[in-house]
Formats: structure tokens, C-alpha cells, sequence
């Protein structure tokens, strides 16, 4: 039996090999879920489909994790929950395997709605594992470095799916994409403790939830936050090109620097949010609506464009770090129902957003989508710097939580 470590620098290697195993289940996901965008073209034309049918691959997973984010923590019981992320390893696979094998457009979005199960499954019930692993002191820094696999996912992902489509096809990146899987069921199937159940979650107190101010507060500002970013960052190429006059191979470096940040605001985050979460929760919001109102400013400046987007970077994969401890410390008995909760918000917010973002352009142009951007960080800003932080670590000893074995 390994107990928790009560400090990030004295973890056992047996807790680090389990939280990086983790690291890659997140990366396996986000992967699978980005893969469609990088071969598009090339998909929807083997599949004698439109662009826009084939992009509902993307849109059909999304909307399956946001039901499935709180469903599965309704139905897994007591279940080891060793046992259900290894299942969920395996849906990305089957996932990614029927994708790259399929003749079939209807067979696409099937498997599709599986990773969609897996994403929304993973990500709810990702928190509760953490804490059981580390405890609730260290939860920052853990969920820190399983979220870096999520922003790793999205710098690599699509160029080398890209790189992959065009070298040996299509079908070859989904292949790819399941060894990711595979590698990610291998690392927790022998680094990954048990992990019995704390309790199960019920339908009446998974609507409990909602009673609590502090999870209120986190909902809503992770509204604010997915559905600002998505908004911004949808439209960023366009605006780039439209407003600051960059071609192509000048927007590359931009979003390559944008990725990287994004990797190291993840990498950095944990720090803030297990030691002074509000505060940091506050300053990750300004970062992004400075960044912003930097990249309106001063389009026309490539080296500040570079700097507000390293900026924005860094603020976008801070934010689900922060905003995953925030919701943890405020339901530190609930965690795997207000994980599902969570990540039904992020859909939601997902969804949003990219609406949001492309009627601002109809009706404004390129550059409104990235007011939306700075206009959802102020007020996200706000809204927590006039809250009192959750102190779930003050609570998670009464909880009597058994150590992960």
C-alpha cells in the first residue's frame, strides 16, 4: 500500500510514475480529440464527404464528453477507479482503431461518440484520482502535470498528425493515435495504484452541488474562461492575417510560441493554485485580458504580437489547473461529482464560445472575437477577487479518505 505524500518534493517515485501516467492518458485524449482537424481535407475526401460533415467528428466527441462527464460518475459506483480509467484507455483506443479502418461516415461518428465517453469519463473523474494519489495539499502541483499532457497534446498533435496524414495517410495518424492509447493503458496498468471509491456519487447530490457558493462561482467562471479562450483562439489565424497582415508562415512561429507557453503556464500553475489559489486564479485572468488587449493594440508589431501571445499562452494552460483545484477544494467530499460537473461546464463553455466567436465576426469583423476573449477574463477576474478561496485542504482530513493501494 503507498500512502499519499503531504509534500510535492517528498513523493515517492511510485507517486510520480502514477501521476505521469496520468499525464499521458491526457495526452492520448487530446490528441484523439484534435486528430479530425489535422486531416480533414484528406479524411472527408477517402470518406466522400463534405469538410463541414467531417468536422462534426470533432463537435459530436465534444458533445459526448459533456454528457458523459457527469453520467459516468453517476453509474461507476464503487468501482476501482484504477479499473474505469484503464477502460477509458481502452475506448480511445477501440476509438481511434474503428476511425482508421472505417469506410463508413455513420461508423466515424460512432466511434467518435466512444472517445467522446472516454474524454468526458477521464477528465470528471481526473481530480478525485489525483487528490486520492497525492492529497488535497498537493493537488495543484498533480493536476498541474497530468494537465501538461493536455497542453502538450495540443502543441504536438496536430503538426506530427499532419506530418503523419501526409507521409502514409489519413488512416495512419488514427493508428498513431491509438499506440498513444495503448501506451497510456500500459503505464497505468503497471504504475497506476488501486484506487477504491471514496463513495459514490447520487443524482440528489450531484445537484447538492449546485447549492455551494464556491462551486457556483467555479462554474461560472469556468464558463467565462473555456468560452472566452475558445472564442479568441478559434479566430486567432484570421485576425492575425486580417489585422496584423501575416501570412502563414508568419502566424506558424506565433501559435508555436502560444503552444509552448501554454505548456509551461500548465507546468507552473500548481504552485499558484496550492498556495495561494485566489490570488493566482485572479492573476491568470488579467494575464489573459492584458495579453489580449496587447494583441488588439499592437497587431501591427510582430515581436509584441510574439510577447502578448507567449502571455496569452501561459494564461490559457494556467487556467485549467486553477480552475480544477478551485472546484476540488470546494467539494472536497463530491470530487468526482463536481468533476463531471466541471467538464459538462468546459463543453458547454466550448460550444459557446465558438458561437460566440463566429456571429463577433459576422457581424464585427476578425478582431471581435478577442474582445469577447478580454471581456470574459475581466469579468472572470472580478468575480474572484471579490470571492473568499474554498480551503478543501482543510478539509479533506475529516474525509477519512482511504490511500490509493
Amino acid at each position: 500500500m503507498s500512502t499519499p505524500a503531504s509534500n510535492s518534493s517528498s513523493w515517492p517515485l511510485a507517486t510520480w510514475l502514477s501521476v505521469v501516467s496520468l499525464t499521458f492518458g491526457s495526452f492520448a485524449l487530446i490528441s484523439s480529440e484534435l486528430l479530425p482537424m489535422a486531416v480533414l481535407t484528406p479524411m472527408a475526401a477517402d470518406l466522400g464527404i463534405s469538410e463541414g460533415a467531417a468536422g462534426q467528428a470533432v463537435t459530436l466527441t465534444a458533445l459526448f464528453a459533456g454528457i458523459a462527464a457527469p453520467t459516468v460518475a453517476l453509474i461507476i459506483g464503487r468501482v476501482d477507479r484504477k479499473l474505469i480509467n484503464l477502460a477509458l484507455c481502452a475506448l480511445v483506443i477501440a476509438s481511434n482503431i474503428a476511425v482508421a479502418f472505417t469506410s463508413d461516415y455513420f461508423m466515424l461518428l460512432a466511434a467518435r461518440m466512444l472517445l467522446g465517453v472516454a474524454i468526458g469519463g477521464f477528465f470528471a473523474l481526473a481530480g478525485a484520482t489525483v487528490v486520492r494519489l497525492v492529497t488535497m495539499e498537493d493537488m495543484g502541483k498533480g493536476m498541474s502535470i497530468v494537465f501538461m499532457g493536455l497542453s502538450a497534446g495540443l502543441v504536438v498533435a496536430p503538426a506530427l498528425a499532419t506530418l503523419i496524414g501526409e507521409a502514409f495517410g489519413w488512416r495512419a495518424a488514427f493508428v498513431a493515435a491509438a499506440a498513444c492509447g495503448l501506451l497510456a493503458l500500459l503505464l497505468q496498468a503497471v504504475c497506476l495504484p488501486r484506487v477504491p471509491a471514496a463513495g459514490a456519487t447520487s443524482l440528489s447530490s450531484l445537484f447538492g452541488l449546485l447549492k455551494r457558493r464556491p462551486v457556483r462561482v467555479g462554474l461560472v467562471v469556468g464558463l467565462l474562461f473555456f468560452g472566452g479562450e475558445v472564442s479568441g483562439f478559434t479566430f486567432m489565424r484570421p485576425y492575425l492575417e486580417t489585422n496584423g497582415g501575416l501570412s502563414a508562415t508568419s502566424i506558424a512561429p506565433v501559435l508555436l510560441v502560444l503552444g509552448l507557453a501554454s505548456l509551461l503556464g500548465s507546468a507552473v500553475a500548481g504552485v499558484f493554485a496550492d498556495r495561494v489559489l485566489r490570488e493566482g486564479f485572479a492573476a491568470t485572468f488579467l494575464m489573459l485580458a492584458v495579453a489580449t488587449v496587447g494583441l488588439l493594440a499592437l497587431s501591427d508589431a510582430y515581436v509584441a504580437i510574439f510577447v502578448f501571445a507567449a502571455a496569452w499562452g501561459m494564461a490559457i494552460g494556467a487556467g485549467p489547473v486553477m480552475t480544477q483545484t478551485w472546484m476540488a477544494r470546494a467539494a472536497p467530499d463530491q470530487l468526482e461529482g463536481v468533476g463531471g460537473l466541471f467538464l459538462a461546464v468546459i463543453q458547454l463553455g466550448v460550444t459557446l464560445g465558438a458561437i460566440a466567436g463566429g456571429i463577433a465576426v459576422d457581424l464585427v469583423g476578425t478582431s471581435a472575437p478577442l474582445y469577447v476573449t478580454a471581456i470574459c477574463a475581466v469579468l472572470a477576474a472580478i468575480l474572484i477577487a471579490t470571492q473568499q478561496a474554498p480551503d478543501g485542504a482543510s478539509q479533506s482530513a475529516a474525509l477519512a479518505m482511504d490511500p490509493a493501494e
